[in-house]
């Protein structure tokens, strides 16, 4: 990737940030032939794109708003995710317990009409329970006042997965993308348009200046620090609103459906989602004042989690019952004046264009990746004078395609590249057996990280290529030191590397679990 910055004069696309809407963008530009260069600060997914409650949704409550060209928008989106990457995303059902005589044929009629907006593309109908038939599907749910319940159908991913599979396919359509680049500046031509980026390597302060006919900023809660290197008088748009999640034992819920609680004392949705093995419960709606690429729950989020699901859950989670839990922001507009409550904040993109010509993405949310990625390009092409060509994504198959893939099988998320990374541990009798037991992460995914996903610390394997530390932070840092060692093994590197990288491990973990 590095030797390609040195062979193009000038890209067509140069896209800043490498989270969702970046990643979509880079693979749509790729994917229609344009020279195509991703950049991102830290790694693909650090940000808000690995921290999401796991959903590949419409927006029940989008719905319930009257937002219908949003979740008109997301149900077809979803249907595409799915067909184009059924080894990352799969059809989950989840249960509306309901304890107020009219929620029944509120939510009922409701998610007839969820049913009936997804079209060819839905997952399956939906349809009210029986008090018997909701008990039955979820045994661990409290069954005072319980009347019945909606089932209905969303879809479920591994969001940080699915963030490295569009960087590898965006690859295999000739993109580059590459980690740990920050861009530090953008340059104009004498006519005062942006005409590409500055950029500094962070793993070896090697600095850049790269050419681009057009340059996108897709930097989610970041956008507006793009936004003032190219106008430093420009408003804020962005305002940050953190969502937190807790994760527990698959004891706490001990069903393959999940529960979504529409209302609870903040007004947010509350679920409770089976995932890998664990249940994820989330999430929080706080409006916060600065960007942090490691944002942390505040004590007053966790204590509400935990109060509201015990009061839905038989067996009431404590504290000391959280393997992890993690925060991240969403990049919502800023609000103008006197603006309403963040749940009603639009979750549509918007693609907006400065007069010097620098494209920025804002809004929207994992579900409608693709879209904002075409919508951007379509842009660029106007704005760039690129020669006209029609998006491909909506029938582009995702890197390593699987219809084969079990999702209950913790190496599902490689679909047909699976067999290639097993081959490492058969090859090399150094890297047979298990990092974690528990987790059942094996060395040779660790080694295939490294040299097949572009992997550069050990939070880049722990936290993103595995979900160890989303998983069981405590169990994350007892494969730290292995890790470190294997690593520096097959990057060249130092003892001193090895004992920086336990160091930075252990301080970012001790933010995931709960003392």
């Amino acid at each position: 990737m590095l030797k390609h910055l040195k062979e193009v004069d000038i890209w067509d696309v140069i896209v800043i940030g490498g989270g969702a809407s970046g990643l979509g963008t880079a693979l749509d530009s790729a994917s229609r032939g344009f020279k195509t260069l991703l950049l991102e600060q830290h790694d693909f997914a650090k940000g808000t794109s690995s921290r999401s409650t796991k959903l590949v949704h419409g927006g029940v409550r989008y719905l319930q708003q009257g937002d219908i060209s949003l979740v008109l928008e997301a149900l077809r989106e979803r249907g595409l995710m799915l067909q184009n990457a059924p080894h990352l995303v799969k059809n989950l059902s989840f249960i509306i317990p309901n304890y107020e005589w009219w929620g029944g044929p509120f939510y009922t009629v409701g998610l007839k009409m969820y049913d009936m907006m997804a079209g060819k593309l839905g997952l399956g109908p939906s349809k009210s329970l029986t008090m018997e038939e909701t008990t039955e599907s979820i045994p661990t749910l409290v069954q005072e006042g319980l009347r019945g319940g909606v089932i209905y159908h969303d879809g479920q991913f591994d969001d940080a997965r699915m963030a490295i599979s569009l960087a590898l396919t965006c690859v295999d359509y000739g993109g580059a993308v590459l980690n740990y680049m920050e861009v530090k500046g953008l340059t104009k031509d004498s006519d005062d348009l942006i005409d590409g980026v500055e950029v500094t390597d962070i793993e070896n302060g090697e600095n850049y200046t790269l050419k681009a006919k057009t340059v996108i900023n897709a930097t989610g809660v970041w956008a507006d620090r793009v936004m003032q290197m190219d106008e430093p008088d420009s408003k804020d748009m962005i305002r940050p609103s953190q969502g937190v999640h807790l994760v527990l034992d698959k004891s706490f819920l001990q069903s393959k459906h999940a529960i979504m609680i529409p209302h609870t004392s903040d007004g947010r949705v509350l679920f409770a989602v089976p995932w890998h093995n664990r249940v994820i419960v989330g999430t929080t709606d706080t409006l916060v004042n600065h960007a942090s690429l490691e944002p942390r729950a505040m004590e007053e989020e966790i204590e509400f989690i935990l109060s509201t699901a015990g009061l839905y859950l038989t067996k009431v989670p404590t504290r000391k019952d959280v393997k992890s839990v993690f925060a991240g922001l969403r990049p919502l507009a800023a609000p103008q004046g006197d603006e309403k409550s963040t749940k009603e904040i639009s979750r549509h993109h918007k693609v907006l264009i400065s007069l010097s010509g620098l494209i920025t993405l804002t809004g929207g949310k994992w579900t409608t990746y693709r879209k904002m990625g075409e919508d951007a390009v379509d842009k660029a092409i106007l704005l760039a004078g690129l020669p006209e060509r029609k998006s491909i994504t909506e029938t582009l198959l995702i890197h390593s395609y699987s219809q084969h893939s079990s999702l209950d099988d913790p190496y599902s998320v490689y679909g047909t590249d699976e067999k290639a990374m097993q081959a490492i541990a058969l090859e090399h009798k150094k890297y047979e057996g298990l990092l974690s037991e528990e987790l059942q992460i094996s060395v040779a995914q660790l080694i295939w990280a490294i040299r097949e996903e572009m992997a550069r610390t050990v939070e880049d394997f722990l936290a993103r290529r595995t979900r160890a530390l989303f998983l069981d932070a405590r169990e994350s840092l007892k494969m730290c030191e292995r890790t470190a060692r294997i690593m520096a093994d097959e990057l060249g590197m130092d003892n001193a590397w090895i004992t920086n990288q336990i160091e930075l491990y252990t301080a970012l973990a001790k933010g995931y679990y709960l003392d």
